[in-house]
This record gives structure tokens, sequence and C-alpha cells, in this order.
């Protein structure tokens, strides 16, 4: 039997600086003792995105702090936790190495293995700390650098079945949002203005739509809310609203195609399941109530499961990092050495074939 086990997390592959102390008992239940976040949001607005070099200085002003309050919050000490899980990549280098040599420091100070974890495999794994979800299951991650719909097996077994060829849906929001002259990060503010829009007004293009591969496309969607915005300039408020609804319905729409063909795919591929199949949504832009309600009824209708994690678990924390450490100690995968190197490129699925057009930035690998 799998004895009790707690690790402390650390997750510093972006904006968010963050700390977590999370266990796991015989029987694999989890309990969260602490969850320790602080946002970059301010540092980074005034630029419209995140600055790879301004990351990296406030994680290393406040990471030492982060984990302190997390083990104090958790009411213990570095003796007290089993092993250090720490975000190893993908994402931006400057951001992985603070938080990477923390974890081997603490690791060689304290005595205390060390794993490495791969950021993406912490989304993927979050809905067996949230709802104790069986493998196997499909998951759509989908944030700032990522649009992906992936097989998961198990730990460690991942298959892609489809991802971006160009901009991430996170990114695409951002980059609309910028357009219209709306605040970053990009996905809420546009949400916000839906809410008022007319989404009938602009005929949006569903890039990909009707295709049998499973992969995304946004940045001709992104053309065309560029080629809308200066036909009917000056842009009054609710020129916007109309604009964002309409971009918000067409990704609704894309999603919907896509993700109902990955679906049809898994229940042919894994009919003999005896649990209800399920779709898990990760990332920051699973926040979107349209695309939620969107990615619920293709469920209910197909007859899956729809998981979505609590947004605090959905956006980058570090309780997942410390999960996906506490699931690999759980089947005795043994730890990192302490010379294991920040990856800012490493996809989940390694045999995945990289597409025309595919990672034009680092986090997308």
């Amino acid at each position: 039997m799998v004895p009790f086990l707690r690790i402390l997390g650390i997750e510093t592959s972006c904006d968010e600086t963050a700390a977590a102390v999370v266990e796991r008992d015989a029987e694999g239940h989890s309990r969260i003792l602490s969850d320790v976040v602080l946002s970059q949001l301010d540092e980074h607005s005034a630029y419209g995105g995140v600055v790879p070099e301004i990351a990296a200085r406030a994680h290393v002003e406040a990471l030492d702090e982060l984990i302190e309050a997390a083990l104090k919050r958790a009411n213990v000490s570095l003796a007290d936790v089993d092993a250090i899980a720490a975000t190893s990549g993908p994402g931006l280098i400057g951001g992985l190495l603070v938080g990477l040599m923390t974890g081997k420091a603490i690791a060689k100070a304290a005595g205390k293995p060390l794993y490495a974890v791969n950021h993406l495999e912490g989304h993927a794994l979050t809905a067996r700390l949230t709802d104790g979800l069986s493998f196997p299951y499909l998951m759509l991650l989908v944030s700032g650098g990522h649009t992906q719909l992936i097989l998961v097996r198990g730990v460690g077994d991942y298959e892609r079945w489809g991802t971006t060829i160009d901009d991430a849906l996170g990114e695409a929001f951002d980059k609309t949002a910028k357009l219209l002259g709306l605040p970053y990060p990009g996905g809420p503010a546009v949400e916000r203005m839906a809410r008022d829009g007319n989404a009938s007004r602009f005929d949006f293009p569903r890039p990909l739509v009707g295709e049998a591969r499973l992969d995304f496309s946004f940045s001709g969607l992104k053309t065309a809310v560029r080629q809308a915005a200066q036909e009917v300039a000056p842009l009054s408020d609710q020129d916007v609203a109309d604009i964002c609804s309409s971009f918000q319905r067409a990704i609704s729409r894309t999603l919907k195609d896509r993700i109902g063909r990955g679906l049809q795919r898994f229940k042919a591929e894994f009919s003999a399941t005896a649990e209800k199949p399920a779709l898990v949504v990760a990332g920051g832009v699973a926040a979107n109530l349209e695309l939620r309600a969107t990615l619920q009824g293709l469920c209910d209708k197909n007859g899956f499961r729809f998981i979505a994690p609590p947004l605090s678990l959905c956006t980058d924390n570090a309780v997942m990092i410390a999960w996906a450490g506490l699931e690999r100690m759980a089947i005795g995968i043994a730890p990192d050495p302490l010379d294991v190197q920040p990856r800012s490129r490493w996809p989940l699925d390694a045999n995945a074939e990289r597409l025309i057009g595919f990672g034009k930035r680092g986090a997308k690998a």
C-alpha cells in the first residue's frame, strides 16, 4: 500500500509565483493544506502582456516569502514534507530557473527528494485531485500559451490529439482585447464586453470547422477581427461589444466542432470503459462562462462528464505541481537528480509531430 505522503510544490513558469503544500493518504485521497499565489498582473498590465525579465525578477523577490507562508499556513515545517516538487517546464526560462533552483536548494539542504514537474502534467492530473477521476479521460487545455486536446491514459502517459497550428486561444483573446483598446488580461475584458453585444452582427470565420483533424487555428479569426474593427472605425462602445460577442461566438462554435469530434473519437476507441467518459478543461480560458456552457452542453449531448476544476486550480498554481509530484511518488517513479535542467519547451506527448506554423512561441511546446 502507498504510504501517506506530503509535498511542497513550487510554480514559477510564467507570471504567477506560487507555493503550496498538499498531502495524499494511503487510499489516494488528497488534502490541500495551503495554496499561496502572488499574481504579477500589476507589473505587466502596462505592457499589454508578460515581460519575461520582469516576471523572473518578481519571482526572485517573492518566492522565498511565499514558500515560508505556504509552510506556515499548512502548519508544517520542511522536516514534515516528504519531497519537493517544482515546475521545470514548459514556460519562460527565467522564471523556471528561479523556481527549479529554489526547489533544488531546499531539497539539498533538507535532504528531500526533488521532482521536476511538467507544468502541463500538473494541469492534466488536477481533476484526479478535485474529482477522483480515473484514467483514461480527455483534457482540453486552453490558456495564453496552449490550446491542446490531450488523451490522458495515466501518469506520464499522454497522447496529443489536437493542438494549435498558430495562436493559442488565450493569446487570441489577449490580442483581440489589445486591438480593441481593452485592458490586459484580455480574456475577462472581452467576456465582459461580449455580454452587451450582438453576436450576429459580424460573421467571423470558424477555423478548421468540418475537418477531420482535431487541431485548432485562431490566427485567421484574429485577422478578421482586425479587419472588422478597421471597417467600422472609429469604434463606439457598442461596436466593441458587438465585435467581442461575435468573436466569442465564433470561438464557441469552433470548439463545439473540434471538441465534438474528439468526444466521438474517444467513445469509439474506449467503448469498453466501464465508467462514464469525461472531458476535463483546464487553463485560464476555462473561466469563460460561454465557452464553459458550450462544452457542458456538448458533454451532455454525448454522454460525457464535464469537469472544470475550481478557477484557482485551472490557472497557474502550485497545488497542481505538488499533486503531480505526489502522483509520481505514489506509483514509484524515482525522483529527479539535482542537476536536472529547466526546459522552455516540454511537450506532454514527446512522440507528437510538430505542425507547420506550430510553436512560434516557446510556451506552446
